[in-house]
């Protein structure tokens, strides 16, 4: 019976250890260094449009099939379904536009890297000194 419960018990860290850690990155430019999860909400929902300074946010995003991206979305507290219902609704009203997305990590990174005042996400492992970290989700 202890050994069972040994068991499951070590499972249940097993599985929180694997669930990935997200990291929230930003162009260098921009103006601020840490986020909290409501700041998230806000900005991908299209809330809040341009940073403190005045420069607008360029909010980019994975393609569906990247699992970190359901990640990240389940942890500010959204789905990535809800997400998408919020921005079908923006622009059939003509509010703006859905986050562009990107078929891989790697492109999301350069693409940050390369334009004044966006932001994104990727798998913490996947971070290069290109961008800069303003909030690890986990």
């Amino acid at each position: 019976m202890i050994k069972k419960s040994i068991y499951i018990v070590s499972l249940v860290f097993l599985c929180v250890s694997i669930q990935a850690q997200v990291a929230v990155i930003a162009n260098k430019s921009v103006p601020v260094n840490q986020l909290k999860k409501s700041d998230l909400i806000d900005i991908y929902s299209g809330e809040v449009r341009y940073w403190s300074n005045g420069d607008p946010i360029y909010v980019f995003d994975l393609e569906t099939e990247i699992e970190i991206r359901d990640e990240f979305y389940n942890l500010i507290g959204r789905s990535s379904t809800r997400m998408k219902s919020i921005w079908m609704k923006k622009l059939l009203l003509g509010e703006g536009d859905p986050p562009k997305e990107f078929s891989s990590q790697e492109l999301l990174i350069n693409k940050i890297a390369s334009t004044k005042g966006a932001i994104g996400f990727v798998a913490v492992n996947k971070v290069t000194n290109e961008v800069k970290v303003i909030k690890i989700l986990q």
